[in-house]
């Protein structure tokens, strides 16, 4: 038997419980953000420019990869058909989290590749690039609580969240890709 006492208790302990995952995905994302800031303008390249070099191109593939697989998921949960849905959601979540642990790697290894000062689209690529940077850094936290909402039952926190991260996570996936290319025809 369920008392009326009972009830709020338990409400307020699951969003308790929220609170604390939220709060515990953003400050993995702070920091994960704060290490990749080091590990790209300060830490120093680690190996010759030609060791792992196809890096950046798997980069590019895994953010294809991923976009692509958030475009068959949301064409999924449009059909209404949630189990292939959830199946393309984590396959877009693995191809980026393959990504990061790539992109972590190529720049550990050679740190950051600057567009050339006097190439052609500088002045596409660089705002395409701040966006594509900044919107990870947002998208990041996002995809993370978008994910506990779906895998913990919060559907209807899930839907609201992933109306802001689908965009996002597509956006970020697809400029990985166009600044990759980019970047690739200014070097010649």
């Amino acid at each position: 038997m369920t008392t009326a006492a009972s009830v709020p208790a338990s409400r307020s302990g699951a969003k308790d419980g929220s609170r604390r995952a939220i709060a515990a995905i953003l400050l993995i994302s702070a920091a994960a953000t704060l290490f990749l800031f080091w590990l790209i303008y300060i830490h120093p390249a680690s190996a010759s420019s030609d060791e792992f070099a196809f890096l950046p191109a798997l980069n590019a593939i895994f953010n294809g990869l991923a976009a692509t697989s958030l475009l068959v998921g949301y064409a999924f949960i449009r059909a209404r058909k949630i189990r292939q849905h959830r199946a393309a959601m984590i396959t877009a979540f693995v191809f980026s989290s393959l990504f990061l642990v790539s992109y972590i790697l190529h720049h550990a290894l050679h740190g950051d590749i600057r567009y050339p000062a006097h190439a052609a689209l500088r002045q596409v690529y660089l705002p395409l690039l701040a966006s594509h940077i900044v919107l990870a850094v947002v998208a990041l936290p996002l995809v993370l609580v978008t994910f506990f909402f779906s895998l913990s039952g919060r559907i209807p926190q899930h839907r609201k969240v992933a109306r802001w991260t689908f965009p996002l996570w597509l956006y970020v996936s697809v400029t990985g890709v166009l600044t990759w290319v980019m970047l690739r025809l200014a070097q010649g």
